[in-house]
């Protein structure tokens, strides 16, 4: 059955502060949380593809979209927490969640903190391991970078997450995603980049798991192995894995269609 698709925009406030995020279809609910300099808008072709079958919500994490800043550093847990409260304004008590990069990140901090809400969950080009000290102190010196020249490391940063062959093929989109992030106050880039840095291991997570877990891989992704991502994906009890052969980092662009039916055949399986 389809319903309708109308999207609403929603604000709500936490700690005095607005936390923003859309909503449409309806049906078994699926949570949509972006990755570092994107925002809820990323998962616009998504939402409209699997919004006929499904609820989707997609949330601006703290910083980023239109959603305030909080503090210093918007910890993981933090940012499981604002997803929390978006699920309680909407009275949703199981949902499936999928996070994209440091998206991914908070949704593994949500099932650790919140497990029974989730009917499944995935990673998208994502991981769950802690930053070793060397890419603790590349994030260090990133934050100094980003101190003195924000938008310099911006238009290095975000061409560098797509597979080479794709950097000229989504140029526009490329330009979207930069102007986008230069949007962002520098105190938001850098405490997402604080909250990342800092983060815990949550490989126990995925471990412990008792229900479904998705893992999108870009095998052109200089950011996270796929090595890395295939032996944690053998640890949960049931995983579902798409290998993206020309996508680095950025596969909701780079391989549109087939990381939409991914997340449509994965809310199949968490409805089993």
């Amino acid at each position: 059955m389809q319903f309708s698709t109308k999207i609403m925009e929603k604000y709500i406030t936490h700690q005095g502060k607005k936390i923003h995020y859309k909503i449409t279809g309806q049906g078994d609910t699926l949570v949509l949380l972006h990755g570092y300099l994107e925002s809820l808008a990323m998962w616009e072709q998504h939402q409209d593809f699997l919004s006929p079958y499904y609820q989707i919500i997609s949330i601006d994490l703290p910083g980023h979209g239109t959603t305030d800043s909080f503090s210093e550093i918007h910890s993981m847990p933090f940012m499981a927490e604002l997803v929390l409260e978006v699920l309680k304004q909407e009275n949703i008590k199981q949902c499936v969640m999928i996070g994209h990069s440091m998206g991914g990140y908070a949704t593994l901090a949500f099932a650790e903190k919140y497990p029974h809400y989730l009917k499944g969950f995935g990673l998208f080009h994502s991981h769950a391991s802690a930053d070793t000290e060397t890419a603790k102190n590349n994030r260090e010196r990133t934050i100094e970078l980003i101190k003195q020249d924000k938008s310099h490391f911006i238009n290095q940063f975000i061409p560098s997450l797509f597979a080479p062959d794709n950097v000229i093929v989504y140029a526009s989109q490329i330009q979207k995603q930069i102007q986008e992030a230069n949007a962002m106050k520098k105190e938001s880039v850098i405490a997402a980049m604080a909250g990342m840095k800092d983060r815990q291991s949550t490989v126990d997570v995925l471990m412990d798991a008792n229900v479904p877990v998705l893992f999108i891989v870009g095998k052109q992704d200089t950011r996270i192995p796929t090595e890395k991502i295939l032996a944690q994906a053998a640890l949960p009890t049931v995983s579902q894995i798409l290998i993206l052969g020309n996508s680095g980092h950025m596969g909701w662009i780079e391989e549109q269609e087939k990381t939409r039916a991914a997340l449509d055949g994965f809310m199949k399986l968490c409805a089993v």
